[in-house]
Order: structure tokens, then C-alpha cells, then sequence
């Protein structure tokens, strides 16, 4: 399609964890690939690792002193209204200094002070709703906005029903195409092809009951003839460290952080993994088999009804948190086990993927400009 969009400013704000960043970088990139002159600026959370992760994409962010109320009375608390107009103070001051032809807010603390900000001057404003439970910034905010991109159906009741468009989470992009690159995968993690492999993901922060299940169980996994990739997020990984020297003759790959996630799931049989949004957006892509343990530490239990969204179109199994110690193994080893499973699994939850989110949000987002 030739390039026939003029150069866009725009503002993309949000953050906290890896579900909101990723979907920016995506929808940032999809703003480039249409429209190469554009100019884009991120606005993330002081302290928070989008600070990092968007330069690493290649985005210039800067952070505002914004941080989310504790569901306990803390010091933190009590400084949350001072946090609230100093950011939206600050907001202000980059938006008159960047002029955006539009905003996006992704969800995450940083999002609520600068779409306030520039709604106030009738700037046009898209919101990026990642979850089937709709976050508190964003419901706030969607009466301001002029559109609200949304992965699930049925969202009329967080959001008017007339601002709704479903586009599916964007992801990246190196996730469309990984069949082709299986025997780069087992290269790059030194895996042999003549084993099954399990992929265990905690998001970007890491799980402790997945992390602790897989660590008891690993055993249990060699034993059953498997080989494994963990992704054990920062905090778990120097006790996992420690259990791997027992097992690298037997395939047990372990990381803080995978980087090349394409070729993890490309090398992957079956997966375990949290049911945060953007993951599940990636496991449909992937097409892979997957067990979810929903984390029970997240507003409203929204990954319990992102996973279940998948449940009830039987493309994935859920193992509750609570459980994970009792069930997580034996359910890996069974799905591992059954072929036939895997297969109806990995055909439903491709019926599932929105492969052109990124595309279509963009759409949206230039129509709002014009």
C-alpha cells in the first residue's frame, strides 16, 4: 500500500507493566510503518519500567511523579492528590510544548493525567483497552475520548457502547510467522527437536505460585522426558539458578527475561502462563496449547475473566492460583501427554488471534486527526 499519510505528532501514554508497553510499542511501530515522518513521544511513570523498555523500542519517554492508590492506608496514599496535579500540571506542560495531533492512553498511571490533560484542550484521544475487565483509569477517561479500541466483545458496560471498536490487543509483530522458525528456536536455546518442550511464562514481573509449582515439579518433568523454557521474571531467578545446574543435561533452560519471546514460542509444545491480556493476545497468534494460571493479585480478578473468555470456547485449561502447588504439574505432564488435546486447543485459540489489531487501532486513530 503506498504511503499516502502525512506526518502525525502523537503523544502515547501509560505503562506500568509489560501488558501496556508492548501494545504502545506496537501501535507506535504501525504508526511509523504508515506514516515514516511522524513524530511520537511517549509519557510513562517515573520508576516504572517503561522508562526503560521504550528507549530499548527505540521511543524518546518522558516520566511523570505518578504512582496508583493502595488498597491500604500508606504514605504513598496520602501523597496520591499532590502526585495527581503535579502530573496533571506537568501534562499540561508537554503537550503545550509537543502540540500531538492526538493522544493514546494504554491504560497504566500515566495515562489518567496526560489524556485528562489534553481532552481539557479538545486534542483528539483514543483509548486502548487490553483487558475484558476494563481498568479504573480508563472507564474514567472513556467519556472524554473519542474512541475505546477493545480486545473482548461485550465491553458496553464499562464503556459507551457508541465509542467501542474491536480491534483485538496489538502484539508483536514477530509473533505472526514463528512455524518457520522452530529449528532456529531449538538452536538458539540448545534444545533438541527429539523431545516435547514446555514454555512457562510468569509475565513481565514474574509468578511466584508458577515459579514455586514449576521449581517442586522439575523432577517430575525430566523424568516424564520433557525439556523446559522458564521465564522466571527478576525475583525468582537466582533460586531458580540454583536448581539448574542439576538438570542442564536434561533441557531446562532458565531466564529473568526472554527477549526473543517469537523464539521461545516457536521451540514451545505447550505453554503455562499467567492470563494477563496481552499474553493471552500472543498465545492466539501462537496458536500454542496452554495451560493459564490466572494471577489473583490483579484489580477485580480480571485475568480469572480473560482466562475463562478462552475456557468457555475450549482453547485453554485453567489451573486457579490456590491450586497451582497440587495441579499445575500433573495438568502439564497430561496435556504434554495428549496429542489429541493439544491439537483441539491449539486450533480453537487460533480462532481467537486478531492478527491486524495494530493496523486497525492506527485506523481508528488517524480517522479521529481528519
Amino acid at each position: 500500500m503506498p504511503n499516502t499519510h502525512r506526518p502525525y505528532r502523537i503523544i502515547i501514554s501509560g505503562g506500568g507493566t509489560g501488558g501496556h508497553i508492548y501494545p504502545a510499542v506496537a501501535i507506535a511501530n504501525q504508526i511509523k510503518a504508515i506514516s515514516p515522518e511522524s513524530e511520537i513521544l511517549f509519557v510513562g511513570a517515573k520508576g516504572r519500567m517503561e522508562m526503560t523498555r521504550v528507549p530499548e523500542a527505540g521511543y524518546k519517554i518522558v516520566g511523570l511523579w505518578i504512582s496508583g492508590l493502595q488498597r491500604r492506608l500508606t504514605i504513598d496514599n496520602l501523597s496520591f492528590p499532590l502526585k495527581v496535579l503535579s502530573s496533571v500540571r506537568a501534562a499540561h506542560k508537554i503537550i503545550k510544548d509537543f502540540k500531538p495531533d492526538a493522544v493514546v492512553g494504554v491504560g497504566g498511571y500515566a495515562s489518567g493525567p496526560l489524556l485528562y490533560a489534553a481532552t481539557a484542550k479538545g486534542i483528539p484521544s483514543l483509548i486502548q483497552e487490553q483487558n475484558s475487565y476494563a481498568g479504573i483509569t480508563n472507564k474514567l477517561l472513556a467519556k472524554r475520548a473519542g474512541k475505546v479500541c477493545v480486545a473482548y466483545a461485550n465491553m458496553e458496560k464499562f464503556f459507551p457502547a457508541e465509542k467501542l471498536v474491536l480491534t483485538g490487543n496489538p502484539v508483536r509483530q514477530d509473533i505472526l510467522d514463528i512455524t518457520e522458525k522452530r529449528r532456529e528456536a531449538l538452536l538458539h536455546f540448545g534444545l533438541t527437536s527429539e523431545k516435547k518442550t514446555i514454555l512457562v511464562i510468569g509475565g513481565s514481573l514474574g509468578a511466584r505460585t508458577i515459579n514455586q509449582s514449576i521449581a517442586s515439579g522439575l523432577a517430575q518433568i525430566t523424568e516424564a522426558g520433557y525439556q523446559l523454557i522458564w521465564q522466571t521474571g527478576k525475583g525468582f531467578y537466582t533460586e531458580a539458578k540454583e536448581l539448574e545446574a542439576n538438570y542442564t543435561e536434561k533441557g531446562i533452560r532458565i531466564f529473568d527475561f526472554i527477549k526473543r519471546m517469537d523464539l521461545a514460542y516457536a521451540a514451545s509444545d505447550i505453554v503455562v502462563s499467567r492470563a494477563g491480556a496481552l499474553s493471552i493476545s500472543e498465545l492466539c497468534l501462537a496458536a500454542k496449547p496452554c495451560i493459564l494460571v490466572p494471577s489473583p493479585n490483579v484489580a477485580e480478578d480480571h485475568q480469572t475473566k480473560n482466562a475463562m473468555a478462552l475456557v468457555n470456547q475450549h482453547a485453554a485449561i485453567l489451573v486457579k492460583d490456590v491450586e497451582a502447588s497440587q495441579k499445575l504439574i500433573p495438568a502439564a505432564l497430561q496435556l504434554a501427554q495428549n496429542e489429541q488435546e493439544q491439537k483441539r486447543l491449539s486450533e480453537n485459540i487460533k480462532k481467537m488471534a486478531r492478527p491486524n489489531a495494530a493496523a486497525e487501532i492506527v485506523n481508528e486513530l488517524v480517522k479521529l486527526i481528519k
